[in-house]
């Protein structure tokens, strides 16, 4: 679709937070706040004429690279809470885009920076974006996190958790695994109480390589002095990457 006639370069998107998207203790769910995220970016870039229908046109869709969430507060059930986004910079391949969650008196909840990638859905590589974008004003200094995206170290020290097979409901449109549901693996994984006691104050996930149907994984943790740091692994190469910043 074209351009919208309401597109700005800053976007804001209400949510109602339903039944489905909290865990047991009335609080949304990682993933699901995840989720709200990510489904606001893609409405600013349908309303800016990038989104997945336009970009494949040209056999393009954007992929997730690295993802930093911090939680001030978890949004609650039967909450409106208003998700914010705009695009730190975006050139060639690779884009930043910044998010900001508000509560219904104007607190802000949580902030989130995501790192994107422009992927060829038909040679499965990276390539410079084929659409125009110079109408989005690029906000190169405002920023959503107090820590930027970055690189997770990995350690030594690994032990491995469990293993998962990929199915079906594990992919989404790219025909790839949908990036909440690596998350959604690592966290079934921890002690109940870290998550129902929402223990969790950021997380920071890095994305290395795409996963298909049929294909087996290990979920490994690395025993660090500061934060858990979570791998999922194929045949002994890194997929995906999950730090987890906890209450002390």
């Amino acid at each position: 679709m074209p351009i919208a006639e309401d597109f700005s370069s800053i976007y804001e998107h209400r949510w109602d937070v339903n039944f489905s998207q909290c865990a047991p203790n009335g609080l949304m769910k990682y993933t699901d706040l995840c989720n709200i995220l990510q489904l606001t970016a893609a409405y600013h870039a349908e309303k800016g004429g990038i989104s997945f229908s336009e970009m494949q046109q040209f056999s393009q869709a954007w992929v997730l690279s690295r993802m930093r969430v911090e939680v001030l507060r978890l949004p609650k059930w039967k909450e409106t809470v208003t998700v914010k986004t705009w695009i730190v910079s975006l050139e060639n391949s690779r884009s930043v885009r910044a998010l900001e969650v508000y509560g219904e008196t104007g607190e802000k909840l949580v902030g989130c920076e995501t790192y994107w990638a422009v992927f060829n859905t038909r040679i499965r590589r990276p390539e410079a974006l084929a659409l125009p974008h110079e109408h989005y004003h690029k906000y190169t200094d405002v920023f959503a996190t107090t820590q930027r995206v970055s690189k997770i170290m990995f350690f030594e020290s690994v032990k491995a958790v469990r293993k998962h097979k990929v199915v079906v409901s594990d992919l989404d449109i790219v025909n790839h695994v949908n990036n909440v549901k690596y998350l959604e693996w690592c966290l079934d994984t921890l002690d109940p109480h870290i998550l129902l006691d929402s223990q969790v104050n950021a997380f920071e996930m890095n994305f290395m390589k795409e996963l298909m149907l049929g294909e087996e994984v290990c979920i490994e943790e690395m025993k660090t002095d500061k934060n858990p740091i979570f791998s999922i692994s194929r045949e002994g190469k890194s997929c995906f990457a999950l730090e987890l910043e906890l209450k002390r």
